[in-house]
């Protein structure tokens, strides 16, 4: 089975624009994929039950993509403190049971994080003991807009020394006056400093995008072999 763990720094650096588009992809290369999502925040009320907006959105990318969570709050706070505001407790080991069940029907299964990598979940709890509770291999997203190199550095050096297996990086939403040469400066450091690879460079793509544009984005700018760590049959049939 394929599995990977989409987490970053923290909120608003596109982790599910990046987990639908490989999803999308992975499903188009004939693989059952499924994208899991431990806790979502910021949950959306409908007909009286609370939606999450980013399985949501996975599902107006491809409807067959299988999509399942755990918790969703309403809150926009980080998970703990959402789940405090609703009287509730995040349980991991409900979220391990989830995230097998997921396992058990597909052949690549991704789980969208929620907020960043040392986000609190429940008491002495942390995103990144999700991680290691998983089993699965890291892959971050990071925004040359959205972050310092500090915090870059920061999370995935912290993810690093807590046990973490980092498959790589996704430099996500550049811009196209991104300049040129503190985009090299940035792998460079990421590279140097976390002794991490980038795997990919992501443009900014829009806001309305077709699915099959979305899919050539990020065969064109990720290598999705090193983001599983697989050689990937399917990848070669269908390029």
């Amino acid at each position: 089975m394929l599995n990977l763990y989409v987490t970053s720094c923290r909120k608003k650096e596109g982790k599910t624009f990046i987990t639908a588009g490989i999803a999308a992809t992975m499903q188009s290369l004939g693989y059952k994929t499924s994208v899991y999502k431990p806790v979502q925040t910021s949950g959306i009320e409908l007909s009286g039950f609370t939606q999450s907006p980013d399985l949501t959105y996975i599902k107006t990318i491809d409807p067959y993509i299988e999509t399942s969570f755990s918790y969703v709050f309403k809150s926009d706070n980080e998970p703990l403190i959402a789940a405090e505001n609703e009287n509730l407790y995040i349980d991991t080991d409900v979220i391990l049971k989830d995230y097998q069940k997921a396992s058990s029907t597909s052949e690549c299964v991704i789980a969208d994080g929620d907020c960043g990598i040392l986000s609190p979940i429940a008491v002495n709890q942390q995103n990144i003991d999700i991680i290691k509770k998983l089993q699965t291999p890291v892959l971050f997203v990071v925004s040359p807009n959205e972050n310092s190199v500090n915090d870059i550095l920061l999370a995935i050096n912290a993810a690093c020394e807590r046990g973490a297996i980092i498959n790589g990086v996704v430099i996500n939403n550049i811009k196209e006056n991104e300049n040129n040469t503190n985009l090299t400066s940035l792998i460079r450091i990421i590279e140097e400093y976390t002794n991490v690879k980038v795997l990919g460079l992501v443009p900014n793509l829009g806001k309305k995008l077709m699915p099959e544009e979305l899919i050539t984005g990020i065969l064109n700018g990720i290598d999705i072999e090193s983001v599983f760590n697989v050689k990937i049959e399917k990848l070669d049939f269908g390029q």
